[in-house]
């Protein structure tokens, strides 16, 4: 039952704080990050392979330390229970995803542009210089949906799986993701295990994710047709998955057309139904959250049954 109230207790710590403000782990986590790529991506001219093998050692060097560290203390009794509280607390980001989104579907219904490409570009890699209000709100949908598996479901999953030093590990891994795992010049090879690595421990969560968003949405039937027809041609395993579900859940068309670093890229078609518009950003913090509260009562209900 340790697990269970340390489940609601992080999920309620986030609700009612959000994320640190200022001195945040994660923030001072990728500035390492950063400097350890300065340290180990070598020169311009280095072959592919010896560019891969540096960005594993990389990620060794980032991600076995804290979690050997979060293991020890989560052994020493007087800390265990407040080192797994505050690993789990730190790892979701419910709260933060919300506000987000919501900060862009308020600047959306006060007509304002210029503010809702500026926070939308807060949470999406996409270019959004030039994005009108039905594609700020897919970008916005598409995001929150998800992050719902980055920011929240994966993490529970792992803590529960494995403990503080679980979350630790998934949590640092899905921020080097975020960092390196993209199909750009610099990062292809370099950023090669940090992706795979994502992808690997995300699998189970994502498909969870899926599932839950199914459960709780408007249109479990569609949900479950766009994820098995649709998550194989995303570029992403796991956000097809994802995002696939929630959008048949919610009854909205994503995908499409989107701009990534000046270039334009050719997306499958995500779910079915309408084009988003700023009212489906807050159905879609709705779905994650129905989602969340799904997770805690099956957390519960586990507790119950093998205490």
């Amino acid at each position: 039952m340790l697990t269970v109230l340390l489940c609601l207790g992080a999920v309620l710590l986030d609700r009612q704080w959000g994320e640190p403000r200022r001195w945040h782990p994660l923030v001072g986590f990728g500035d390492l990050a950063r400097r350890v790529e300065t340290g180990f991506y070598g020169p311009p001219e280095l072959h592919a392979q010896i560019r891969r093998a540096r960005g594993v050692v990389a990620i060794v060097v980032l991600l076995i330390p804290f979690t050997v560290v979060a293991g020890l203390l989560a052994w020493i009794p007087v800390l265990s229970w407040g080192v797994a509280l505050g690993a789990l607390y730190l790892a979701i980001g419910a709260h933060s995803l919300a506000e987000h989104a919501e900060a862009v579907a308020a600047a959306l219904e006060a007509d304002d542009l210029p503010l809702a490409r500026e926070k939308v570009a807060m949470i999406v890699s996409r270019d959004t210089d030039d994005l009108d209000e039905e594609q700020i709100s897919r970008a916005t949908v598409e995001s929150v949906l998800e992050n719902g598996c980055d920011a929240i479901f994966g993490a529970l999953f792992w803590f529960v799986l494995a403990g503080a030093p679980g979350v630790v590990l998934y949590r640092l891994a899905n921020t080097l993701d975020a960092m390196w795992g993209y199909r750009t010049s610099r990062y292809l090879h370099f950023g090669w295990a940090a992706a795979r690595l994502d992808d690997a421990l995300n699998w189970v969560p994502a498909r969870l994710t899926a599932l839950s968003y199914m459960a709780v949405g408007d249109h479990p039937r569609v949900a479950w047709r766009c994820w098995r027809e649709q998550a194989p041609g995303w570029k992403s395993p796991n956000a097809g998955s994802v995002m696939a579900a929630g959008a048949g859940a919610l009854g909205l068309a994503l995908g499409g057309l989107a701009r990534y670093n000046g270039e334009w890229q050719s997306r499958p078609v995500l779910g079915e139904g309408l084009v988003p518009c700023a009212e489906d950003i807050g159905r879609a913090v709705q779905l994650v959250r129905r989602a969340l509260w799904l997770w805690l009562g099956i957390i519960a209900l586990g507790g119950l049954i093998l205490a």
